[in-house]
């Protein structure tokens, strides 16, 4: 085996990864394609609102950060999305632009309007949603709407995906008649796996991007939540059975639990699975910090990738080696991701980590008995704060022991 499949300068991951064993049970696309949905799903946090010109910002680093497709908005939610759809056509990103679309006349002539590449055909699908939200529609109602509007958009030079809402909580074999006749229309290009409520597991995904392409022989997209906090791992195996295109969003973002995060999905293809895509990992950091700026989106500090602790380390064992060699403490180097590894003092920091910080700080070293004392008093004081032990406080500490 090839040693580079698993360990570059910018990853050390497992080697079974890359068995024969293991890969010779996917059917892998040649490469991933990413279809960006932060702008219209990822705004549906609650609380999450962006103007015409966030979407517009946000998008310029998107397309230069390599996403394949940008799905803006649903514009008929309002005229600010509208301005914002147009605003990112005109902006003629190398990424294709896309905006939502439901079953009706109205949605598909502004997409039209917005002069987009493509639309994401809405139609619900779901046992739950046609027996509680749409009621009053029948299974042939979907069917029928679904088939008309892929065909008048298509006829109106537009790429349609097929996006049949909660598809993975339909009744098998209605979901069956809509790839039947819908999925494998000449007018639909792609159809999506819609996990709305994120219950899909991985083996259950590759079960249906295989039935699917089966029965459509169409692009198998994938779009998933992370309810169940599988999103990343669902979204990869459906990837590993064949699907090109995995919808995601900058940090997660999206209602209740959020969608795939585009970040870890991107990086773990290319790391554990070998697919290369367009993305731009030295951009991921800074592409997810401004979007959660003007989202105002609060991400867990330890959160994979992009959260503030991701590669911070207070324990003292091994700690010099997030300088000398990064990848024997993490599996990504920071600095691949536009990020640097970072050390703090707290109950866990070690002798070494008291010499790191003087260097750091331009300090003189100190005898042993001294950065013992240094360390005891930087134990206690994070026991005493629950919680860490900032510079100015290290300063402190060692002016207190050494008597300067």
């Amino acid at each position: 085996m090839d040693e580079k499949l698993f360990h570059t300068e910018d990853y050390w991951v497992s080697s079974y990864n890359y068995f024969d064993e293991v890969r010779s049970q996917f059917n892998l696309p040649e490469k991933i394609k990413f279809h960006d949905v932060t702008l219209r799903d990822g705004e549906q946090s609650p609380g999450v609102a962006f103007n015409a010109e966030d979407k517009i910002e946000i998008a310029k680093m998107l397309d230069d950060l390599g996403v394949d497709r940008i799905e803006v908005a649903l514009p008929a939610v309002s005229e600010e999305d509208v301005k914002a759809t147009k605003g990112v056509v005109a902006l003629k990103p190398n990424a294709q632009v896309f905006v939502l679309c439901r079953g009706m006349a109205s949605d598909v002539e502004l997409a039209l309007e917005c002069g987009v590449d493509g639309v994401i055909l809405e139609l619900p699908v779901g046992t739950p949603r046609l027996k509680y939200q749409f009621s009053h529609w029948t299974e042939d109602d979907v069917i029928n709407k679904a088939a008309h509007w892929a065909k008048y958009a298509k006829e109106k030079g537009l790429e349609v995906v097929l996006f049949p809402m909660d598809c993975t909580r339909a009744r098998p074999e209605f979901f069956t008649r809509v790839l039947e006749e819908v999925g494998a229309l000449p007018a639909v290009d792609g159809v999506a796996v819609v996990d709305t409520s994120g219950s899909l597991t991985p083996q259950a995904g590759v079960y249906l991007v295989n039935k699917m392409k089966e029965i459509t022989n169409k692009r198998i997209e994938i779009h998933t939540h992370g309810d169940f906090g599988m999103a990343v791992a669902t979204s990869l195996a459906c990837a590993t059975a064949g699907a090109e295109v995995i919808h995601v969003s900058v940090a997660g973002l999206g209602e209740r639990t959020g969608n795939t995060p585009l970040d870890e999905v991107a990086v773990s293809a290319k790391t554990l699975y070998g697919l290369d895509s367009n993305i731009k990992f030295d951009k991921i950091y800074e592409v997810s910090q401004e979007v959660i700026k003007r989202s105002k989106f609060q991400i867990a500090q330890s959160k994979p990738l992009i959260g503030h602790r991701a590669f911070t380390r207070e324990s003292g064992m091994g700690v010099d080696l997030i300088k000398t060699q990064p990848l024997a403490m993490f599996g990504v180097h920071p600095n691949w991701i536009g990020r640097d590894p970072e050390y703090v003092l707290g109950k866990k920091s070690g002798l070494m980590s008291v010499e790191m910080k003087l260097d750091d700080l331009g300090m003189p070293a100190l005898p042993d008995d001294q950065k013992n004392a240094v360390l005891s008093k930087i134990k206690n004081l994070s026991l005493e704060k629950k919680g860490l032990v900032g510079d100015d406080e290290f300063v402190a500490i060692v002016k207190e022991v050494t008597g300067n």
